[in-house]
Parts: C-alpha cells; structure tokens; sequence
C-alpha cells in the first residue's frame, strides 16, 4: 500500500496556531506531512528561515509524521 504524503508549504513568519491546527488535522488524512518552509529572495522576513524551521520543529516535535525541508 502506498503511503499517503502532504506537502503543506509557506513562510511560516511566523507559524501560527491557526498553521499548526491544519497540519495537525490533516494527519487524518495523510500518513506523513512535509512543511514546506519558503525562502524568496525578494521577501523581506521577519525571522530568519533557520529560526522559522526551528519553531517548525519544536511545535511538531511530538508528531513523528510531521517533517519540515526547506524549499
């Protein structure tokens, strides 16, 4: 069986409650969750995208299926 995989991307800057309330309800749905973090050269962010990534992780960090990657 194939496994069902999301990619959920944006900047993240920050993640916000009503972000991390989608992700989470969508392991319902899918087996594994990527958080695409966007990095555009001609956005000006209000935090770095390591720090954004960070946060990403720590918020998931009990969610084994929910990963992050830069894109």
């Amino acid at each position: 069986m194939k496994s069902k995989i999301a990619v959920f991307p944006g900047s993240f800057d920050p993640i916000t409650k009503g972000h991390e309330n989608i992700i989470i309800r969508s392991l319902s749905l899918f087996d594994k969750v990527i958080v695409g973090v966007g990095v555009n050269i001609d956005k000006r962010y209000v935090f770095s995208v390591d720090q954004r990534k960070k946060w990403i992780d720590e918020t998931f960090a009990d969610y084994p299926q929910i990963t992050s990657e830069f894109y």
